[in-house]
């Protein structure tokens, strides 16, 4: 309805970060009210291993997903409201990084790029009833990132060496209306940001920590087959990033993991 965009959620929202927008909720938080949106970040676990070590993800000129990819779960939508759910990815600071190898830290190397196009990735299931939404684990492992500032694709251009910050939006199929893929996202009380710190990354064209790409080899369930195969770094790198999502329900249909059963397909 018109002007109802700035009416906002039903109920007051979750309690706004010293940033302005409210941090995802974490196990043992006090109960949502009733409308009152709560996300809930997925493989949080995961992350937070990745973030120990300083979570770096690769960016290429043609695109490349995240591993891990963000998930989320998503509680106290109206049942019978559409909404749309879109993902950004905003800088942490005005750094740009270096790696310092003997140290194996990052470090600030100076003032960051000159700021990138806005880029919005707008969940393809948008828009959808919030009784749909609550249902589902919503993923957004098909996302890829690009430093090709002239992507016409539709990917999320950052610089590399920086650091940066994913962000899930819940907004109101009202407030929707100049929600675009290439415009930053609309303000308004009907649209709720929710971050996780435990996702914040710092973005290489090629990995800088041997953790990291240990992990990501060691976590991703399809480079199984390529743990301690030999095979070049760089190849490990490319296989890994080009699957981007982290399910462990995977592992259970792996058939080579069951004794008895050989190996199927490649």
């Amino acid at each position: 309805s018109a002007g109802g965009c700035e009416e906002g959620f039903l109920a007051a929202s979750p309690p706004a970060s010293p940033g302005g927008s409210p941090k995802g909720s974490r196990p043992g938080s006090p109960l949502p009210t009733p409308q009152a949106p709560r996300v809930d970040l997925q493989g949080a676990e995961l992350w937070k291993r990745f973030h120990e070590i300083g979570t770096e993800m690769i960016i290429t000129k043609a695109g490349r997903r995240m591993f891990p990819a963000m998930r989320v779960k998503i509680s106290g939508l109206d049942p019978h409201q559409q909404y749309y759910i879109a993902m950004d990815i905003v800088p942490v600071d005005n750094k740009r990084y270096r790696y310092v190898y003997h140290s194996s830290k990052w470090m600030v190397a100076g003032n960051a790029d000159s700021p990138v196009p806005p880029r919005v990735y707008i969940h393809p299931d948008s828009p959808a009833s919030g009784e749909t939404w609550m249902r589902q684990v919503i993923s957004f492992d098909k996302l890829k990132l690009t430093n090709n500032e002239l992507d016409d694709q539709g990917h999320i251009i950052l610089h590399s060496m920086h650091k940066y910050q994913p962000r899930v939006h819940v907004i109101r199929k009202d407030c929707g209306d100049d929600l675009s893929p290439v415009k930053p996202i609309p303000s308004g009380e009907g649209v709720k940001a929710f971050s996780f710190p435990e996702t914040v990354f710092t973005t290489v064209t090629a990995y800088q920590n041997q953790q990291i790409t240990r992990l990501k080899i060691d976590r991703n369930p399809f480079a199984k087959g390529f743990r301690d195969s030999g095979r070049n770094r760089m190849g490990l790198e490319a296989l890994v990033e080009s699957y981007a999502f982290w399910r462990p329900s995977l592992r259970t249909l792996t058939f080579e993991d069951i004794p008895g059963i050989p190996k199927q397909g490649n």
